[in-house]
């Protein structure tokens, strides 16, 4: 098997050698590449290698942008320090990931999972690498415009405790107890805000993790919140989102 690293931390690219080949003795490291820009020049000028592990963040720039720039043709295993929940696309489409600090065992499933990828699952790769990137370079919304009596008024997003959807008007609950009508629905909330702050739990709230006060187990598997700055004693967490919010909380 012939690999190629893609990493620009010595330390890490030499880690990641030598677990390779304890795993797989017979393979063959090619070439250490720590840039986009060397990265693009050697898979111009050389042969595909049977893999690459490639580290997102590189010494100039984010990885994703090599496969703007030349033809990937073999698959990949990426590694990051980005947390899972920012990297989900990955996970939608079976493309593997390994969290740094690397370690043995997650290594040894990635290049096993390698060992079924397959043409369209490598189309799929390039698909879901577009996805990743939005996600990871998108800048979400850090303030709003809201009214307050005959004036406007910009207030943070990260003031924001809450979005609450009530009777048609959306309105951001701050942490100064006031509560401001927006003009958005909570759908289009959904893609301005940061998916790792705000999570959507119900048909009308869309919580910042910081408001959350109280969890109480609830009838069918749901979960009751209590929130800064509400009085609300039904805030409920649809059942078929109870799953995903744990894994939100915990990320």
């Amino acid at each position: 098997m012939k690999i190629l690293l893609i990493e620009d931390e010595p330390q890490a690219a030499q880690r990641l050698e030598k677990l390779t080949k304890s795993i797989v003795p017979e393979a063959t490291i090619l070439a250490s590449i720590d840039s986009v820009k060397k990265a693009v020049s050697w898979l111009t000028s050389n042969t595909a290698p049977d893999l690459i592990l490639m580290d997102i963040q590189l010494a100039d720039g984010i990885s994703f942008s090599i496969f703007d720039q030349c033809e990937v043709k073999s698959p990949v295993i990426f590694t990051t320090a980005y947390d899972e929940y920012a990297l989900k696309a990955f996970k939608v489409n079976s493309i593997d990931y390994i969290l740094k600090p690397v370690d043995e065992a997650d290594l040894r499933a990635a290049l096993k999972k390698y060992q079924t990828l397959t043409a369209p699952a490598q189309s799929k790769l390039l698909e879901s690498i577009g996805h990743a990137m939005s996600m990871l370079t998108k800048k979400y919304k850090e303030r709003f415009i809201v009214k307050v009596g005959e004036h406007l008024k910009s207030i943070e997003t990260k003031e924001i405790l809450f979005f609450l959807s009530l009777e048609k008007t959306t309105f951001a609950q701050t942490i100064d107890g006031r509560k401001h009508i927006l003009d958005f629905t909570l759908d289009q909330l959904e893609t301005m805000v940061n998916p790792s702050d705000y999570f959507r739990i119900n048909r009308k709230y869309m919580v910042h993790s910081k408001s959350i006060l109280d969890m109480i187990s609830y009838t069918n598997s749901r979960l009751k919140l209590r929130l800064q700055g509400s009085d609300d004693s039904d805030i409920i967490v649809a059942r078929e989102r109870v799953q995903e919010f744990k894994e939100w909380l915990d990320h």
